[in-house]
């Protein structure tokens, strides 16, 4: 019987893809397959992304069998994170004065460093391995990564065009090649920075399965399910944290976190929502308007959900998926709630003639209700009163419904509760809510910098279900259909 194993650790996201419907056999961190080796058992190894490089969330036993795994010959396939592990090194420094250096194990003769891209990507196949070979045409996926700079000697398999790298678009054409995959000398062991690469070029899963001389490819993908009914059973990766099985909603109900600022915390309390509800038996769509999906994915960490082709909302050039057929798309599925991350400020793009351009157009476009929230950091909670105040009150006069304001980090009970008054005087929101400030004790705490995705994901979890009441929180949610896109000219009237 074929064995095709994937490595479901703390810090990875086995959920995020499907691997081509291939896995077979689930890995831990011991390196144990149903209680023998790993080396021994499987007949090719997936390893997939996530924070295992920040987390250290690959232990030396696993590490151990996929080494042995790489010099008996065996198919290894990394991705993204996977692919960093089976690098030399990586330098996880980004904002840092000096490079922070993790050695990987060294089978890929590559170096990574940071390089942020998280675009939907076609890329150019080089036929010198296993897996692309008959791949005449590009292949299909996406980026999303923080330390996506790969050089080295190893052969090079994949150059995928890119539109955006760190925040800015690459050129007026609006494409760039980078370098994202390679493979060892031997030509087994394969990494590559381009998710969804199984699940989306169908004759990279036929080289796979040819490899390993597969015959029995019905029993692969009838075991296959029976990995992703364990993968879903609980929220995160080893928490026995049980999901309910239930069907809550008809139909899908959709709520927008939306802020004053960037800072806020918009990433950990979605996280924190995201895996309260999945634990309360909640099928949960996660979205992130704009390009930078890189934020739901704690989110999915916890949801064990897919990233799917409309996960980023587009607003202007930026992103994956126009909010109409997104919407559309979604009311035909199963999910009961779909939560919404916003971008900036709601109204950060607002004036500029692109449009929609703001998180504020994207809930006007499909009367998505909005949870609106600040961080009380930077100018304190009174700060973050006043202008919550203003911004609920602007996005009422655009017809926005905002159910409710949560002021987050919020370091003082009292000035608070003595703010509290104030806010439901001046608007005509009823629901206001706190979130106390988190007590870091270690790094891998900042998204889009350095994070891990087991802590980070713990702690949102804990404070958000210590702090708000989850149940009121959703049915804030609606059901929605979209409407239209606002045109310049009404938004510029609307705002004087």
């Amino acid at each position: 019987m074929t064995k095709i194993g994937l490595a479901y650790v703390k810090g990875a996201v086995p959920g995020f893809e499907d691997f081509g419907n291939l896995p077979t056999d689930i890995v831990k961190e011991n390196g144990l397959v149903n209680g023998n080796k790993a080396s021994e058992e499987l007949d090719a190894l997936i390893i997939p992304g996530g924070t295992l490089i920040e987390s250290n969330d690959i232990n030396i036993e696993l590490n151990k069998e996929i080494m042995k795994m790489a010099k008996m010959g065996k198919p290894i396939i990394g991705i993204c994170a996977g692919f960093q592990l089976l690098s030399n090194q990586i330098d996880i420094g980004r904002k840092s004065e000096v490079p922070i250096v993790k050695d990987g194990l060294g089978i890929i003769d590559v170096e990574f460093s940071p390089l942020i891209t998280s675009d939907r990507v076609k890329a150019k196949v080089f036929d010198n391995s296993f897996l692309t070979k008959n791949q005449i045409e590009d292949v299909d996926g996406f980026h999303t990564h923080t330390y996506g700079k790969v050089v080295g000697d190893a052969k090079p398999l994949f150059y995928s065009k890119v539109q955006r790298m760190n925040y800015g678009d690459t050129n007026e054409a609006g494409d760039y090649n980078i370098f994202s995959g390679a493979c060892n000398d031997d030509g087994n062991v394969i990494g590559t920075m381009i998710h969804n690469i199984l699940d989306e070029n169908p004759i990279l899963v036929e080289n796979l399965l040819n490899q390993i001389d597969a015959k029995d490819v019905d029993e692969i993908y009838n075991r296959n399910k029976g990995v992703k009914k364990y993968i879903q059973s609980e929220v995160g990766i080893n928490t026995d944290i049980k999901i309910p099985q239930k069907k809550i909603n008809d139909k899908p109900k959709f709520l927008m976190i939306g802020s004053n600022g960037s800072d806020s915390g918009k990433t950990f309390i979605l996280t924190g929502l995201a895996g309260a509800l999945r634990k309360r038996g909640y099928k949960v769509a996660l979205l992130k308007v704009g390009p930078d999906v890189r934020d739901i994915i704690p989110g999915l960490y916890l949801t064990k959900d897919y990233m799917h082709e409309y996960s980023s909302i587009k607003i202007g050039h930026l992103g994956w998926s126009d909010i109409k057929s997104t919407i559309a798309k979604l009311n035909s599925t199963d999910y009961d709630i779909v939560l919404i991350e916003g971008v900036m400020s709601v109204f950060t793009g607002l004036l500029n003639e692109k449009v929609p351009f703001s998180a504020a157009e994207i809930a006007m476009s499909s009367n998505i209700p909005m949870l609106l929230m600040s961080g009380v950091n930077k100018g304190g909670i009174e700060t973050a009163a006043v202008d919550l105040v203003a911004h609920a009150n602007m996005l009422e006069k655009f017809g926005v419904d905002v159910k409710g304001i949560l002021l987050n980090k919020v370091y003082n009970q009292d000035i608070f509760d003595n703010v509290v008054p104030y806010i439901k005087n001046n608007t005509n929101v009823d629901e206001i809510f706190s979130v106390g400030k988190l007590k870091l004790k270690t790094r891998g705490f900042t998204p889009e910098i350095e994070i891990r995705y087991d802590l980070f994901t713990h702690a949102a979890l804990d404070l958000v279900e210590e702090s708000l009441n989850i149940d009121k929180i959703a049915n804030m949610a609606s059901e929605v259909q979209f409407n239209r896109i606002i045109p310049f000219e009404e938004i510029k009237n609307t705002v004087k």
